[in-house]
């Protein structure tokens, strides 16, 4: 299995605690911004999209995160982007939060599309462009990815198009959704992320990627490469890489779906968060996750 670089990752018990305690106390600035991504049934790059994004108020030179919410939801108003893009500027970083063709998913083709115009950094209209083109962002540092359901495949492919993305973090991330079959870009081996850099979230019930328990161990088998029994619902490995299953007594709703991170899962509105998964420190909720991605860039 690959090693993460040394030099890009902090190390967890002696370097990460004095970076949260050193930027807990800092002001944060809002800022917005477009770029040119792919719009509905096109190919190309061809339409404006909005970037919403927060970075500390202190001067500096900071990593970048970026997010992206799931399919038919809103990048400006939904509880785990804003949640995950405040937490990481807290943590140091340049965060924001794009708007793409969010309102149908797509094969690998599709998909692909779209994280290119998000993630290409050979044109200057590119989202990733826009971010590290600002004056505290310094992408050199690294770029870490987060995102829901479309949102998480379009982070495990960001380092397709990217060298600089450092790691992923994608809540309900799989290889097969419903009718799509994603194992041609997604499956471990497939895409230019390693799987040691990646974090797989998915709740046990998820109605997409499962519903069975088991098949939701088996896709995240497939897409990470990581097999750690017929019953497990961790295998996480040393540098916390790997995949999670949210069991249903764990979230308030009784009941882990594919929206495992909101108050009372898919059947809730997208702008309230699960009181556990914001405010836990369970390996499968929000602070632990953003913990791990932010270990993946120099502070």
């Amino acid at each position: 299995m690959k090693k993460p670089s040394v030099r890009n990752i902090c190390v967890t018990s002696l370097v990460l605690p004095l970076v949260l305690l050193s930027v807990s106390a800092w002001a944060q600035t809002s800022f917005t911004d477009t770029y040119t991504g792919q719009g509905s049934g096109a190919t190309t790059c061809n339409t404006t999209f909005n970037i919403n994004g927060m970075e500390p108020s202190a001067t500096g030179a900071y990593p970048v995160f970026v997010y992206m919410v799931g399919t038919t939801e809103t990048f400006n108003n939904d509880g785990a982007a804003s949640a995950a893009v405040a937490g990481m500027v807290k943590r140091g970083f340049v965060a924001a939060t794009i708007q793409y063709d969010s309102g149908q998913f797509g094969n690998c083709t599709q998909i692909s599309g779209k994280a290119k115009c998000i993630f290409n950094p050979a044109t200057a209209v590119s989202a990733v462009s826009k971010l590290c083109s600002r004056a505290k962002a310094d992408c050199n540092k690294g770029i870490v990815v987060g995102g829901f359901s479309q949102g998480a495949v379009m982070a495990t492919l960001a380092k397709n198009f990217d060298a600089r993305v450092q790691a992923a973090w994608g809540m309900g991330d799989g290889v097969s959704y419903s009718t799509f079959n994603l194992n041609a870009c997604m499956a471990n081996g497939s895409r230019t992320l390693a799987s040691d850099h990646l974090r797989a979230v998915d709740g046990q019930a998820d109605q997409f990627i499962g519903p069975q328990i088991s098949q939701v161990r088996s896709q995240l088998q497939t897409l990470t490469g990581f097999n750690c029994g017929t019953s497990a619902t961790s295998c996480l490995q040393t540098n916390g890489s790997g995949w999670i299953i949210v069991l249903n007594g764990q979230v308030q709703s009784g009941n882990a779906d594919h929206c495992y991170m909101r108050t009372n899962g898919c059947f809730s509105s997208e702008t309230t968060n699960d009181p556990g998964w914001l405010n836990g420190t369970s390996a499968w909720e929000l602070n632990p996750n953003l913990d791990w991605l932010s270990g993946f860039a120099q502070h």
